[in-house]
């Protein structure tokens, strides 16, 4: 897998990760919504420049980590992050539902 740097941008109640690879222009991105102590993961957007390299899944092991680290819960709304909580039973107690 490449090296693949992830940023965090927004507020309180909404934001983004970001998933910059050297030597791209195209970024990853995971959006998210906060309802409380819950952080919806709305959207994995990976464009194709940069697809099929492990940056989506890097792009939700990051929120996991903040998730463990800020002690928020994860709504998992997208299907890729569904799909990644269902990969992962390790995650079960982020899960919001």
């Amino acid at each position: 897998m490449p090296e693949v740097t992830i940023t965090r941008h927004g507020t309180d109640r909404a934001g983004e990760y970001h998933a910059h690879l050297p030597g791209e222009t195209a970024i990853g991105r995971l959006t998210w919504v906060s309802h409380g102590a819950v952080r919806a993961a709305e959207h994995t957007l990976v464009p194709p420049e940069i697809g099929g390299q492990g940056v989506a899944a890097r792009l939700v092991e990051a929120l996991v980590a903040d998730a463990r680290e800020h002690g928020f819960k994860i709504d998992p709304v997208c299907s890729y992050v569904a799909a990644q909580f269902k990969r992962h039973p390790e995650w079960a107690d982020l899960r919001a539902r």
